[in-house]
Parts: structure tokens; C-alpha cells; sequence
């Protein structure tokens, strides 16, 4: 599971041994301010050209060559929205760690409040990263046509309606409810709402706590925002990473 910390939590943490900081930023994002000992780790290489997620063994491999090893504890921080941040976490619970840790504020809150930023590279050592895959965490197009669960999509209300002109095939997965991601995430550089304000949000939506629930978007990152909030609450939640990109060309129905 993924914990929320505070920048306090992280300053404290800041160049102790055993604690590896990941800029999940873009790489020139990364070159323009970075925390002390970060390491960059840009989002777009735990993807295939085609945005879908890699293969286990790859994801290890992307990991472990930022540094992140077996007995490292992984610290990530992100911008604006947090779907970097929120997404690679995931991917670290698919690979079976239950160590992750993502500061709850973004790098410009960060730097505002006068905490250290560098701005040169910070050289890397491989590490050995073990995947022990978690498939609990994880839906696939057999789980989602399957039927019997509670989908979740969490794009706009335009996509979700079939008004997008993005989409081969606008609309959304059959029997889906909507919660647009942005309503998850918080105020004032807060990467996740409230919890009170978040179970509102989902109550509206008429989700329980019952409901076995499946977060989709697009292409995995806004529903790991999804993801990530449902799990704080305790709901019992998987990230159907592949999303409706997958579906639509599935050759699978769509309703609007």
C-alpha cells in the first residue's frame, strides 16, 4: 500500500541511507529543481511506445537502473495533478512492494517553503530490484468483460459521455459510473483531497464499500489517481491499467 507524507517527513529523510527519493517528473522538469539525492525517473519509461505498461521483468529493470534495489525504501514526489506519482506507485504495488511512500504535496510546495532544491544530475548505482508480482492490484480486459464489478472511469464528463473526438470509439465501458479524477485531488498543491470531501465524491457516485471497484481512464495514469484514493478509504480497488484504450479496440460495446 502507499502511504501519503508530509514534506517535514521527507526533509527528514533527505540523504539517509536506505530512503531513495524519485522525481517521477519529466526529465527537463527534473534538470529545472529537484530534491537533494533524487533521482529521475520519468513515467513515460514504464511504458511501451504504445503507453501500455511493460512487462514485469522491465519495470524491474527500469527500477533498479535509477538505484532502487530490494532493500530501499522508495520516496516519490511529483507536479500539478499527481498522476505520475500516483501511477508509479501503483506500479511499485504490482510489483509486490508494500513500502511506498509519496510526498503529498507538490515540488513547488516544496520549494516554496524554502526547503533545499539542487539542480544537477545525481549519479545513480543499479541495484538488483526483485519483482514479486501482486496480480490483487491488477484488472485486465478478462476481469473487466467479465462483469460482477463496480467500473470506475475517472476521465471527463465529455469522454465518459461519448463527446470526445479522442476517443475511436467515444463513450465508456458498459455499466461504468463516472467520478472525474480532478474531484479526488486536493487544493493548494494537495495531491488527494480530504478524505471526508473524497468519500462525498464517491457517494454520489453510489460506490460502497461492498463493491468490488475497477479505476480506468484512458491510458492508466488519472485512474491511478482513482486508485490511490479508494485504497486510503479502505475500499477493495484495482487499477485496470490498460483502460479504455484497451476496450475500444477490443471490438467489445460501448455505451454513451
Amino acid at each position: 500500500m502507499t502511504t501519503f507524507v508530509s514534506t517535514e517527513w521527507v526533509s527528514e529523510r533527505v540523504g539517509t541511507p536506505g530512503f531513495l527519493i524519485i522525481d517521477t517528473r519529466s526529465a527537463m522538469r527534473y534538470l529545472m529543481g529537484h530534491l537533494r539525492g533524487a533521482v529521475s525517473l520519468p513515467l513515460r519509461k514504464l511504458t511501451g511506445p504504445t503507453g501500455r505498461l511493460l512487462a514485469p521483468e522491465e519495470l524491474a529493470s527500469a527500477f533498479g537502473s535509477v538505484g532502487l534495489g530490494d532493500h530501499e525504501t522508495p520516496v516519490l514526489y511529483d507536479q500539478t495533478d499527481g498522476r505520475n506519482a500516483a501511477f508509479m506507485a501503483w506500479c511499485l504495488e504490482y510489483l509486490g512492494r508494500n513500502d511506498v511512500h509519496v510526498m503529498e504535496v507538490v515540488f513547488d510546495n516544496w520549494k516554496g517553503e524554502g526547503k533545499e532544491v539542487l539542480y544537477r544530475p545525481v549519479p545513480v548505482e543499479a541495484r538488483q530490484f526483485t519483482a514479486n508480482v501482486n496480480p490483487a492490484v491488477r484488472a485486465e480486459l478478462g476481469d473487466v468483460s467479465a462483469g460482477g464489478l463496480k467500473l470506475v472511469d475517472v476521465r471527463t464528463k465529455e469522454e465518459y459521455n461519448g463527446e470526445s473526438e479522442a476517443d475511436e470509439k467515444p463513450g465508456h465501458i458498459p455499466g461504468a459510473v463516472n467520478v472525474v479524477w480532478q474531484e479526488l485531488v486536493g487544493a493548494d498543491g494537495q495531491l488527494q483531497c480530504a478524505p471526508d470531501v473524497a468519500r462525498q465524491v464517491l457517494q454520489a457516485a453510489n460506490i460502497s464499500q461492498d463493491d468490488q471497484i475497477v479505476t480506468y481512464c484512458k491510458v492508466g495514469a488519472r485512474a491511478a489517481v482513482g486508485y490511490q484514493a479508494l485504497k486510503r478509504l479502505g475500499y477493495n480497488v484495482r487499477l485496470y491499467d490498460a483502460s479504455y484504450a484497451e476496450w475500444e479496440q477490443s471490438g467489445l460495446p460501448v455505451e454513451r
